[in-house]
């Protein structure tokens, strides 16, 4: 089935709307490209404040997976760390789903 790459950052209210512009321009669609990922949501947790969420869809966990160590990943990091500095910190996780139900009509 398929499988997520999820990365969590904690952005500053100040940095917020640069962010935002910035991720939406720039840093999702050039890593849809660099992953090679079947596509990509994001947005932002309406319960913990300044927190957003990437969401980056492959066909299998092994892909997914794949990316954690790729020169793609490496360059996008460098991108942002160049970018944010230590003004954003970062979290990323892998997950497979295992179950999917349509709602009934």
């Amino acid at each position: 089935m398929t499988a997520y790459l999820i990365v969590k950052a904690s952005v500053a209210e100040a940095d917020r709307e640069a962010f935002d512009r910035w991720y939406q321009e720039k840093h999702l669609p050039d890593a849809v490209v660099a992953f090679n990922a079947l596509g990509a949501t994001r947005g932002w947790s309406d319960v913990e404040v300044g927190v957003h969420f990437a969401f980056y869809e492959f066909p299998t966990l092994q892909a997914a997976n794949a990316i954690a160590d790729s020169k793609a990943i490496k360059a996008l990091i460098e991108e942002f760390d160049l970018t944010w500095k230590d003004r954003v910190t970062r979290t990323r996780d892998v997950v497979e789903i295992i179950q999917n139900i349509a709602a009934a009509e």
